[in-house]
């Protein structure tokens, strides 16, 4: 009976603490600088969550040390949904790449929802030969030489991308790491690197005005935005597929009533008919999965990028 009394007041205690949220404004954690791509959803986002939940809702831009510094502040706050993480994917890539995390990425989050995901644009430098990847690659073994690539981090999906394009095709390239998307495309207009995979939203400018060549996107088939622009998988590596996600993750422990409000806020204002153009029109493909699906597709992400840094012995410092 002892047990009964006890679960039914926790679980009344719950239903109260969901009804009542939130009480006060909301902080956003975003792992990247402004302008990057969690910065630009959650700013998306941003007054609509405010007028579903009726609570600001506060960005907060942590970037640095690929994820693990907003990850880290996000698992230490409070369990009750007033502090949310919308990681990209080096949340599921920094178990394999850094040692000694200082928390546990499948222990110390609550998933809400996947928001988006989207390809990445693998950009050169125009001085590069070659106006697609396939070609560049051909042009670069033609004549070898020492050839560089960005990224926003090592733990990034960047960084994986343009170390499967480097290894599986013999390049060799020299990994270059910046803090954020912006930095790492200063790098290849400063020709200090010769290509690099990043956003639309971020190449897409450069790639109008003539300053970067768009070489590839790393989706399955080609985007809608750049049609003519082949996909990895057609440049010589076939099934080639990469898709950095945004995803939303409350700290452990936050109360099911309190996850289930924020992933049906989220979701709504996701389905917004102003809210779809604007993301879509950098290239972001709209999810809004459930917790469940969240945590499932975390972990195989996880397992498949695991094992591609185990085939090739890939070090990420």
């Amino acid at each position: 009976m002892r047990i009964a009394a006890l679960v039914l007041s926790l679980t009344v205690a719950a239903l109260a603490h969901a009804q009542n949220f939130p009480s006060r404004p909301v902080t956003l954690v975003l792992p990247s600088a402004p302008g990057d791509p969690t910065d630009l959803i959650a700013r998306v986002l941003q007054p609509k969550m405010s007028e579903r939940l009726g609570q600001p809702f506060v960005i907060e831009n942590r970037p640095g040390g690929s994820g693990v510094i907003a990850s880290a502040a996000v698992a230490k706050a409070a369990p009750d949904g007033h502090t949310l993480l919308l990681p990209l994917s080096a949340h599921s890539i920094n178990p394999i790449a850094l040692k000694n995390l200082p928390y546990d990425t499948f222990r110390d989050f609550a998933p809400v929802t996947q928001l988006a995901r989207f390809p990445l644009f693998v950009g050169g430098n125009p001085s590069v030969k070659g106006a697609t990847l396939r070609e560049f690659i051909d042009a670069a073994k033609q004549h070898p030489g020492r050839l560089n690539f960005s990224s926003p981090g090592p733990g990034t999906l960047s960084f994986l991308v343009g170390e499967e394009i480097s290894r599986r095709s013999g390049l060799n390239a020299v990994h270059l790491a910046f803090k954020g998307g912006a930095p790492a495309i200063q790098a290849l207009l400063a020709d200090q690197v010769q290509y690099c995979a990043i956003t639309l939203n971020l190449l897409g400018p450069h790639f109008a005005s003539g300053k970067v060549k768009a070489l590839a996107v790393t989706s399955a088939a080609r985007s809608p935005q750049l049609p003519d622009v082949p996909t990895v998988a057609e440049s010589g590596f076939p099934g080639f597929e990469a898709y950095n996600w945004i995803g939303v993750f409350a700290p452990a422990a936050t109360p099911q009533g309190t996850i289930a409000r924020l992933h049906d806020a989220f979701v709504a204002a996701l389905r917004e008919s102003d809210v779809r153009p604007k993301l879509t029109a950098v290239g972001f493909e709209i999810v809004g999965s459930t917790p469940e699906e969240l945590d499932r597709f975390v972990r195989k992400e996880f397992e498949h990028w695991d094992k591609f840094v185990r085939e090739f012995d890939l070090r990420f410092d």
